[in-house]
């Protein structure tokens, strides 16, 4: 069984199983930090705009933007690992 945010010490019988195994862990971390900077930017922009400057608003909107890219690219990354692993759904 492999695993989702560390390396295992069992991979399956895959060619090039630790390759697959750090695409699927790095394309995890990528979607983990993405949604909480996503989050942080949502909150910043809307729920507490108050409490920030313009231009850190404006910073948000963007950063909301280019983050939620990474979201996906995130995504890609683990859709192509688990398609390695032989995974048909994900």
């Amino acid at each position: 069984m492999y695993s989702q945010f560390f390396i295992s010490q069992q991979l399956p019988a895959v060619e090039n199983a630790l390759n697959f195994q750090k695409c699927l862990i790095l394309g995890n971390y990528m979607m983990l930090v993405s949604f909480v900077i996503i989050s942080s930017c949502i909150a910043i922009t809307f729920a507490f705009d108050h409490h920030f400057t313009m231009t850190t608003q404006i910073s948000a909107h963007i950063f909301t933007i280019v983050f939620a890219g990474a979201l996906k690219l995130g995504y890609v990354l683990r859709c192509v690992a688990l398609h390695g692993f032989g995974k048909s759904d994900f």
